[in-house]
This record gives C-alpha cells, sequence and structure tokens, in this order.
C-alpha cells in the first residue's frame, strides 16, 4: 500500500511523497543542486511535518518533470 510519508502546509508543488518500490540509481550532484533539495525537504517539513531526505524528493521531481515535458508524453504516446 502506498502512504504519503509528510503533509506540508506550504504551497509548494511536491506535497506529498508516495512510497514505492525502488530501484537503485547512483548519481552525482553539484553542492548548489544538494544544498536545494536540502533546503526543499526542510519547507515540506514546516508546518509541524518531517523533513524530507533529497533521496526521497528526486524521484517526485523527475516524475513531475517528465510528466510535464509536452514533448516527451507525445512521444511516449507515439511508441
Amino acid at each position: 500500500m502506498n502512504r504519503p510519508t509528510s503533509r506540508p502546509t506550504s504551497s509548494l508543488k511536491i506535497v506529498v511523497i508516495e512510497d514505492d518500490t525502488p530501484v537503485k540509481v547512483s548519481l552525482d550532484l553539484p553542492a548548489a543542486v544538494h544544498r536545494d533539495l536540502l533546503d526543499y525537504g526542510k519547507a515540506m517539513g514546516e508546518g509541524g511535518g518531517k523533513a524530507v531526505e533529497p533521496a526521497k524528493l528526486i524521484p517526485e521531481m523527475l516524475r513531475r518533470f517528465m510528466a510535464s515535458d509536452r514533448g516527451f508524453v507525445r512521444g511516449r504516446r507515439k511508441r
């Protein structure tokens, strides 16, 4: 069963991180991106919730990015 790990009260684009069966991916991030991810996770925890770690944020951010890329979505439908 997928359960949200956080329910922030802010106006962030990502408000809930769903639990899902993970696939291991290793990557190097620029330090500035990592700091931004830490800040985003802290912002999700404001209002009484728990801060979300970057490893939980990245998949949701990528999923939303790909879903909002019209060229990608159109190309995917053609396959």
